[in-house]
């Protein structure tokens, strides 16, 4: 293996065991330096950049965390895994804060660090695919029909759904996070539907949903006779869904006593049936999803760090609809179309459009496609009005109208109406560039060179 690996970490001991996992690996290309201050020049120096850093936090000379900044600030495309002694969320999510891939607890062991570490190079060659496509849109039709449910024209999901396709394959956890009503449940589903368990069980799980008292029962299964009331065998969602994939909506409403015994189960590959003494080898591809800020929750202590690290060995994340302003007039006519039925086909009226596009949608895809069938509910003809969309978005529309400018008989130029569009939608974000960069459907440098331009920066 040709990986350029750097490990940063003032104990000597410590290299030479991280030397010994690496190279019984088959990793050749390994820098250690026991210098932190030596490492950040090495890196500053190198015209090919390291694949994947492995930095202890506790260092003379230099906080771990400040080099993860300076080495992100250099080399962005490293992926850096931090080391420490110290078992703390606050330093775990400050690591990921700063660019982290992951953090690791000393004592390591060689699985957990080479398991990682190939976590973080299988990320890094995935990053390496797409940079081909960074600056370039991906075709809809590169992608695997498995996706087709996923309505999309933004080159930031389709990005997504590519990290997807290039994951699937493998039996890498993967992490789905997003909004409520974002897609995550479709992602999770076309991403087992090209994997090598496609033709193996897909079981969708609601962890909000499962009662507390009933947990063990759900999810390992019981014997008959195994308590009051179990009258006969039962098979958990893990026996069920042996070789295939488990999805698990809603991770981050796990009750905090569930999640290490699940996390056991992600380790050791092995679960104890209700009734029974006897270990359970099980075979599972998982995949999680949350609307929720699991680092945050880390924090508070409801989530632990290590289910955390166990979830997320790929992360991806679904952009709400605000963000995907394409996908609005997209989605709207394939709503449209559904709803239309046997009758004429519906159309929108561009004033419908008009408000969309300027509706925040806390409840993104979920609630457009409830707005459109509300408004098709209420159509007269074949011409869906402002005056047919729910109140709240009624009140849009009555709301701009009022703050409509009063035209005079001088037309604008194109470039002014430009201009003023820029300046505004910039101001309506509160002055996020990449925000309104992707609302304009404009790099974020074009975008800096206009507003400079127009004197705004």
């Amino acid at each position: 293996m040709n990986e350029k690996i750097i490990v940063i970490d003032d104990e000597q001991d410590f290299l030479d065991s991280m030397k010994r996992g690496f190279f019984t690996a088959g990793f050749r290309n390994l820098k250690l330096v026991v210098d932190p201050l030596e490492a950040l020049d090495i890196i500053n120096n190198e015209t090919i950049p390291f694949d994947l850093a492995l930095i202890d936090i506790t260092m003379p000379g230099i906080d771990g965390v400040k080099l993860l900044e300076k080495i992100k600030t250099v080399s962005p495309e490293t992926e850096c895994i931090m080391v420490t002694a110290v078992n703390e969320a606050k330093t775990a999510v400050n690591c990921l804060q700063a660019g982290a891939y992951d953090y690791l607890v000393k004592p390591i062991t060689r699985e957990d660090l080479l398991a990682t570490a190939k976590r973080a190079l299988e990320k890094r060659k995935l990053f390496k695919l797409l940079e081909v496509t960074k600056h370039t849109a991906i075709p809809r039709d590169s992608l695997h029909n498995a996706f087709d449910p996923i309505i999309t024209q933004s080159d930031s999901v389709l990005r997504v759904l590519k990290e997807a396709e290039l994951h699937a394959p493998s039996d890498i956890p993967i992490l789905i996070t997003g909004e409520s009503g974002t897609g995550k449940e479709l992602l999770a589903k076309g991403i087992h539907l090209i994997s090598n368990r496609r033709d193996q069980i897909y079981t969708p799980v609601n962890m909000a949903a499962i009662n507390t008292g009933l947990f063990d029962a759900e999810f390992l299964g019981h014997t008959k006779g195994a308590f009051t009331g179990a009258t006969r065998d039962r098979k958990g969602y893990l026996d069920q869904t042996h070789k295939g994939t488990l999805f698990m909506d809603e991770i981050g409403s796990t009750p905090i006593e569930f999640q290490s015994k699940l996390l056991r189960i992600l380790q050791e590959g092995e679960y104890l049936k209700l009734g029974t003494s006897q270990p359970k080898k099980v075979n599972i591809r998982y995949i999680s999803a949350t609307n929720m800020d699991l680092k945050t929750l880390m924090l508070q202590g409801k989530i632990r760090k290590d289910f955390f690290y166990r979830l997320k060995g790929a992360w991806l994340n679904l952009p709400p609809l605000r963000e995907r302003q394409k996908d609005i007039v997209l989605l709207s006519k394939c709503f449209l179309k559904e709803f239309s039925g046997s009758s004429d086909p519906l159309t929108l009226d561009d004033s419908v459009f008009s408000v969309l596009m300027e509706y925040q949608f806390p409840g993104n895809i979920r609630e457009l496609r409830s707005i459109i069938q509300f408004a098709s509910n209420l159509v007269q003809g074949t011409v869906v009005t402002v005056d047919c969309l729910p109140e709240h978005l009624r009140k849009i529309s009555t709301n701009r109208s009022k703050k409509l400018p009063k035209f005079s008989n001088t037309f604008q130029s194109l470039e002014s109406v430009t201009r003023n569009h820029i300046i505004y939608t910039y101001q309506k974000t509160s002055n996020n560039k990449s925000r309104t960069a992707k609302i304009l459907d404009i790099g974020i440098n074009t975008l800096r060179r206009k507003l400079k331009s127009y004197g705004v920066e």
